[in-house]
């Protein structure tokens, strides 16, 4: 039998849930010269998904994608994604919007609710993704770094951009 004293010192786990950006303060971060982001849910038909799966190495839990065309003055500017990946036990909300041309321009993390991996939101690490294209190596340990303590969220961050980026190549640019 457990003492109750022991019981009660168990109490609660400490829970963290912090919501860093909305979506709209993420695309103006990503796009400050954008006066307008138009929404498109993409629905993905299963053939996309297989295609993206085998050309990310990546599962694809979603068959739908909030995207954002960034403009200003009738001129594209690029994209703004949506997504979320597993963090240790909870999902990451977070960002990565696209120059016009494909290339990665900057990643922001919008809501973290783990206790372990909030590191991901330091600005040198997602730093190391910007000017990455479909095709890039994005592993981590190589030529993405890991953040000891957060090494969950760093590859699944790190295997979200490479399943996005395989989105844009597959999806969004045709």
């Amino acid at each position: 039998m457990v003492p109750p004293a022991i019981v009660v010192a168990a109490g609660a786990i400490p829970c963290y849930a912090t919501t860093y950006l909305t979506v709209e303060q993420a695309q103006k971060l990503c796009f400050a010269d954008a006066t307008q982001f138009v929404l498109a849910e993409v629905k993905l038909t299963r053939e996309q998904m297989k295609a993206i799966e085998k050309d990310s190495g990546v599962r694809v839990r979603l068959d739908t994608q909030r995207v954002w065309r960034a403009g200003a003055g009738g001129r594209f500017l690029g994209w703004v994604i949506q997504d979320e990946v597993l963090g240790k036990h909870e999902f990451i909300q977070w960002v990565l919007a696209l120059n016009a041309e494909g290339s990665l321009r900057q990643i922001e993390i919008l809501d973290c609710r783990e206790t372990y991996g909030y590191q991901i939101r330091n600005e040198q690490w997602r730093a190391q993704f910007c000017g990455k294209k479909h095709g890039a190596k994005l592993k981590l340990d190589d030529d993405i770094q890991n953040i000891s303590g957060a090494t969950l969220s760093c590859r699944h961050i790190t295997d979200g951009v490479k399943r996005l980026l395989s989105f844009y190549d597959l999806v969004l640019k045709h």
